[in-house]
C-alpha cells in the first residue's frame, strides 16, 4: 500500500487516471488502518498517501495531489481546522472531509471547517469497537470519497454545454460532462400557478454551505415557514441550526416533536428523525419519528415532501440543494404532481451533483440555477412572481 513521500503509480492530479486518488490524514494508527483498508478494499478507489497530523500531511499532498483527503480534527502538532487552509492552498481541486467523532465542540468546528473550504464532514464512532463494527460509518466514509472523488475528477473536465428547449418555451444550459447524472438534458416545466404558503429545502454533501448562502439571501424577505431536511447526524443539525438562527432575519430552530408551523419561522429536521407535517384541530404541527431510513437516511427529504404535500396541496416550493445520492427525487415528484414548484442547484456551483441533478434530469424543475441565483429567485416566486 503507497504511504506518505513514497511516488504513486498514478501521475499526481491526473484526472485520466482509473482510479480515485485518496488520503488519509489521522493520528491514531488504529483508525488510519481501517479507513485504508476500507477505502483500498473499493475497485474504484486508491489510498495514495497518509499522514499523522497537519505538518505532514500539507508536505504530501503538495507531492501526491489527491483527489480526496479523510481529514481528523484532532491531531497533535497542527490539528485540522489549523492545517485545512494550507491543504487547499497546496490542492485547490482536493475534496477535503473532516472527520471527528460526534461532539458538540467537534461539530462546530467541522462546521466551520465546511465555511472555509472543506467539502463534507464523517462523524467518527466514539470508540474503537464501535470503529470496528459500525458498517454504517464504513458506507459513508467510502461512499463520500467515490462521489467526491468523481466530483474532484469532472470538474477539470466539465466545459462544453448543450441547450435543451423547456416545456415553456425557455432555455437553459446544461453541462454535456460531468456529476452523476452525464449529459441526461435538463428539460423545464412551467412553475405551479399558486403562491407557496410553505418552503421546503433538501441537501445533503455541501448542503451546509449552500444553506448558509441561501438564508443570508433571504432572511427576512419571505413570510412563508422554511422546512429543512439536510443530511446530518444528531449533535451536528443542532449546532447547524444555531449558525442558520444567527442570520439577520432568519429565526431558525432544530424541530421538536409536535411544534406548531408558524410563518416565518425555519425548521431543520434533528439527526436521526424524520420531520413530517400532520394537520391538527390547531393547524399545521411538525412531527418527528423514527421510520425506518429512506435512501439510507434519517432524516430523509422523501417523507417530508409526502407529508408536506398532503397538507398544503400544491401551495408548496421546494429547493434541491446540493448532496449525493437521489434522495427527494420521490417526494419531488409528489409535488410537482400536486402543482407545486422546484428549484435545484446547478452542477457547477454544487459539491455533488447528485440529489439535485436527479430532479433536474428528472424533468421536475422549473429552474435550475447557480446557488448565488437561488435566493432572489425564492423570495420572487414567494411574493407572488416568476421565477
Amino acid at each position: 500500500m503507497p504511504v506518505a513521500g513514497k511516488p504513486t503509480p498514478v501521475a499526481a492530479g491526473n484526472d485520466d487516471g482509473p482510479m480515485i486518488r485518496a488520503m488519509v490524514v489521522d493520528d491514531s494508527a488504529v483508525i488510519r488502518g481501517l479507513v485504508k483498508r476500507w477505502l483500498s478494499e473499493d475497485p474504484e478507489i486508491e489510498v495514495v498517501a497518509w499522514a499523522t497530523d497537519g505538518e505532514s500531511a500539507q508536505k504530501s499532498i503538495a507531492e501526491h495531489k489527491p483527489d480526496v483527503v479523510i481529514l481528523d480534527i484532532e491531531m497533535p502538532k497542527m490539528d485540522g481546522i489549523t492545517a485545512l487552509p494550507g491543504l487547499l492552498k497546496l490542492s485547490p481541486r482536493s475534496k477535503i472531509v473532516m472527520a471527528s467523532t460526534l461532539t458538540t465542540r467537534n461539530a462546530d468546528i467541522a462546521l466551520k471547517a465546511l465555511a472555509l473550504g472543506a467539502s463534507d464532514y464523517l462523524a467518527k464512532p466514539t470508540t474503537s469497537s464501535d470503529l470496528h463494527s459500525s458498517e454504517e460509518f464504513r458506507r459513508d466514509l467510502v461512499e463520500k470519497v467515490r462521489a467526491l472523488g468523481r466530483s474532484a475528477r469532472m470538474r477539470g473536465n466539465i466545459a462544453a454545454r448543450t441547450v435543451g428547449k423547456s416545456r415553456n418555451g425557455g432555455v437553459i444550459n446544461t453541462r454535456s460532462q460531468g456529476g452523476h447524472y452525464g449529459s441526461a438534458p435538463i428539460v423545464l416545466r412551467k412553475p405551479g400557478r399558486l403562491k407557496p404558503e410553505i418552503i421546503c429545502v433538501g441537501s445533503s454533501t455541501g448542503g451546509p454551505q449552500a444553506l448558509l448562502k441561501l438564508f443570508e439571501a433571504i432572511g427576512g424577505k419571505v413570510k412563508q415557514p422554511i422546512l429543512i431536511t439536510q443530511h446530518m447526524p444528531a449533535t451536528f443539525t443542532t449546532i447547524l441550526a444555531q449558525h442558520l438562527d444567527r442570520i439577520a432575519g432568519v429565526e431558525c430552530e432544530e424541530a421538536t416533536d409536535q411544534t406548531e408551523i408558524q410563518d416565518g419561522h425555519v425548521y431543520l429536521a434533528p439527526g436521526g428523525y424524520h420531520m413530517v407535517v400532520e394537520t391538527s384541530p390547531a393547524g399545521k404541527i411538525l412531527r418527528l419519528n423514527q421510520e425506518p431510513q429512506e435512501n439510507f437516511c434519517r432524516p430523509s427529504v422523501d417523507p417530508m415532501l409526502r407529508s408536506v404535500v398532503a397538507a398544503y396541496g400544491g401551495k408548496i416550493l421546494t429547493i434541491m440543494l446540493t448532496g449525493m445520492g437521489h434522495d427527494g427525487l420521490g417526494g419531488s415528484q409528489g409535488v410537482v404532481e400536486g402543482g407545486g414548484t422546484i428549484i435545484a442547484q446547478d452542477e457547477g456551483s454544487s459539491v455533488v451533483w447528485g440529489m439535485p441533478g436527479a430532479v433536474a434530469t428528472g424533468g421536475l424543475c422549473s429552474a435550475v440555477l447557480p446557488m448565488d441565483d437561488i435566493g432572489p429567485s425564492v423570495i420572487r416566486f414567494a411574493s407572488g412572481g416568476g421565477l
